[in-house]
């Protein structure tokens, strides 16, 4: 007998729990990799469903370079709205400009949604869009980095009709902050 895995679906109010970030799963792989490893402490770690996630904030300098952008991917329009959310009530200066938007790419395959924050990303160069998030030469010398994916082709409107934007920042009434 087989069985197939699929994405449960989200129901009620989600509960987000904001860690210290070197509680993330994922924090030395990230440190790991950016120019200013420094970023990694101040960032913070988002747990929506099991594994905590670090989030990065903008900022740093050292050898030259500066995070002025960061992201976070999703497959639901939910888990975005609620990272959102609770970086919106967290009140620091290093999320700037947070937003949501709707991306197709290989990871995650199919629709997904990024949240995002700071400088738009710049176009074209993997290796600009590295530099742009933070990492280090030799971590993009190596291909040791991820990027969001492109933009969807179209974005639909969100369960409320308003359409998304750029500037959006959407604050579902079901999300929780819980510390």
């Amino acid at each position: 007998m087989t069985t197939a895995t699929r994405t449960p679906p989200l129901v009620g109010a989600l509960h987000v729990h904001v860690m210290p970030p070197w509680e993330a799963y994922d924090y030395e792989f990230v440190r790991d990799r950016l120019a200013d490893p420094r970023l990694a402490a101040a960032g913070v770690a988002i747990q929506v469903h099991r594994a905590p996630l670090l989030v990065v904030p903008v900022g740093g300098r050292r050898r030259g370079t500066s995070r002025r952008g960061g992201y976070v991917i999703t497959e639901q329009q939910l888990v975005a709205e609620a990272v959102c959310d609770v970086l919106v009530e967290l009140g620091r200066p290093d999320f700037p400009g947070l937003r949501i938007r709707q991306a197709s790419g290989p990871k995650p395959p199919g629709p997904c949604w990024v949240v995002e924050w700071g400088d738009p990303a710049p176009d074209g160069d993997p290796s600009a869009r590295a530099r742009f998030y933070g990492y280090s030469a030799d971590a993009i010398a190596a291909g040791r980095f991820s990027l969001p994916p492109p933009p969807a082709a179209s974005q639909p409107d969100p369960p409320s009709g308003a359409p998304l934007r750029a500037d959006a920042v959407m604050r579902p009434a079901s999300a929780r902050l819980t510390t």
